[in-house]
């Protein structure tokens, strides 16, 4: 399975970070696994994402 990416685009490195800190952190609440690799990415227009491999 391939990357699975975030909906969402963000304007600054850091928001995509605290969604990262969130996913990681977070996983068990919704009773599902932790992503093995989780990253920050820059998209072609300067913009940050989230993707992750399940």
């Amino acid at each position: 399975m391939g990357w699975v990416y975030w909906v969402r685009l963000y304007d600054t490195k850091f928001q995509a970070g605290c969604l990262v800190k969130r996913m990681e952190n977070d996983w068990w609440i919704y009773g599902c696994d932790c992503p093995r690799e989780i990253e920050v990415f820059r998209s072609r227009k300067g913009r940050y994402g989230v993707r992750y491999l399940p």
